[in-house]
């Protein structure tokens, strides 16, 4: 089968792209911005890449078209595809009949923590000896890759509640018919197609309902609005976690321990590398569904003592004077004060400057701009890329007073960066973009 697939850039539909390949499926694919790192890794797989939407790409005459939901009504190529009545499908049921079908899916839902978790599931399989496949929205360090087609019937998705497609608004997890569900966390997000929180819960509620009786779902107990799913049906085992009467992980962030509990006690314990609450939920999380594929909950423990986290969660991009910059893919206010919150606890009194570019389709529409402040709040400086946003960046981050420094020139905007930071700070740039590089940048500017 050839498939084009449009929009094959972004990690999702990009991993799509690997895993068609990985079938034997000839891929070729198109995006209005072709560019490292993901543009290298599609080409090493042997992947075609054209620039641009063109209605001229029809003339490829795939066997289908696979349209990314960043992909809308009024894009050229689209408007061809439909014009002439061609074949499409969205990512998520590509991936549903041609490469879920016949798999145990291990799916992970959540308004955060999505990509770690699944990141961690993965690799508790894995070093279990279990080969399974993955498809998750990051880059997990134990793999090096955001997807695999994997050795055996085991497969792991990170499952996202964004919509699938221009041609389909349900979520892209109702696709995925998991046998094991965990539902991490939820909270309101994505504003740009969601009005209120009521409206995500139905889609969580529609992906209960896909999953069978022979299946578990895994639940955060301390989530109220999981608990609402949770009641409007549910027809499939359910393991509910993260509370003092069910499983739990405790640690010491200081002394990097983590310590599996029970209902009637402690079951294990191991060191891991990892800090928060957040990051334990999430183990705990992972522990639970690797268990209900044949992974006892000992060695699940012991595999996470080995795991290396994901590319962009706090990951350090280097040092210059003494200045040390971390990359972390923050862009939620839940995420941006827990995020904060973690490197608080692995510097101590150091100085952390907050680089935050609002960058998420929630942040552009300003829903959530009042929160900003309090999760900004444990930063000493925080500076915020006010580009291509339409509300008052410095306006709403007045509360932080002279500690906040908004500008909507990146120029200027790193040169100030560059100005006040001092040796012995930690520069933590958050953004679900590339920002500009402003990693490597700011580091180059730091060491002139």
């Amino acid at each position: 089968m050839h498939i084009h697939i449009l929009g094959v850039c972004g990690t999702f539909m990009g991993g799509i792209a690997q895993l068609a390949r990985a079938c034997g499926h000839r891929v070729t694919g198109c995006d209005a911005n072709v560019y490292p790192p993901m543009s290298d890794q599609l080409r090493a797989a042997g992947i075609e890449l054209i620039e641009g939407f063109d209605a001229d790409q029809v003339e490829l005459s795939p066997d289908i078209f696979v349209v990314g939901n960043a992909v809308s009504r009024g894009n050229s190529l689209l408007e061809a595809i439909l014009d002439r009545g061609l074949p499409y499908v969205s990512g998520p049921q590509w991936l549903a009949e041609y490469v879920l079908a016949g798999h145990w899916v291990l799916a992970v839902a959540g308004t955060h923590g999505k990509t770690t978790t699944s990141s961690m599931l993965a690799w508790i399989l894995e070093d279990a000896g279990m080969g399974p496949g993955f498809l998750i929205g990051g880059v997990p360090m134990n793999f090096g890759v955001s997807a695999r087609l994997g050795s055996t019937p085991f497969f792991v998705i990170e499952a996202d509640e964004y919509d699938t497609a221009f041609c389909d608004k349900r979520s892209k997890f109702v696709h995925y018919r998991p046998r094991t569900a965990v539902l991490n966390n939820l909270e309101y997000d994505h504003a740009d197609i969601f009005p209120d929180l009521a409206a995500i819960e139905t889609q969580f509620h529609h992906l209960v309902r896909t999953l069978p009786q022979s299946g578990l779902i895994i639940a955060n107990g301390q989530e109220a609005s999981l608990k609402r799913v949770i009641e409007r049906g549910c027809w499939t085992p359910l393991t509910w976690f993260n509370t003092e009467d069910t499983y739990r992980l405790d640690g010491d962030d200081a002394s990097g321990e983590l310590i599996l509990h029970g209902a009637k006690g402690e079951i294990g314990r191991t060191r891991w590398h990892l800090t928060g609450d957040h990051n334990r939920a999430n183990a705990c999380a992972a522990l639970l569904a690797a268990q209900h594929v044949g992974v006892p909950l000992g060695r699940g423990l012991e595999a996470l003592s080995r795991f290396e986290n994901v590319k962009r969660r706090l990951e350090m991009c280097g040092s210059a004077k003494g200045i040390t910059v971390y990359d972390d893919f923050a862009h939620h206010p839940t995420a941006i004060e827990t995020t904060l919150a973690g490197l608080r606890r692995r510097i101590g009194s150091a100085r952390i400057l907050a680089v935050l570019e609002p960058r998420s389709n929630t942040m552009k529409l300003g829903v959530m701009k009042d929160r900003l402040p309090e999760s900004l709040a444990a930063a000493d400086m925080v500076f915020c890329y006010a580009g291509n946003l339409g509300w008052d960046a410095a306006g709403a981050l007045a509360p932080l007073g002279a500690k906040a420094v908004v500008d909507d020139n990146f120029d200027r905007l790193l040169a100030a960066i560059a100005a006040t930071a001092q040796a012995g700070d930690h520069v933590l740039v958050m953004s679900n973009g590339g920002f500009n590089g402003i990693h490597g940048k700011l580091l180059a500017r730091l060491t002139a």
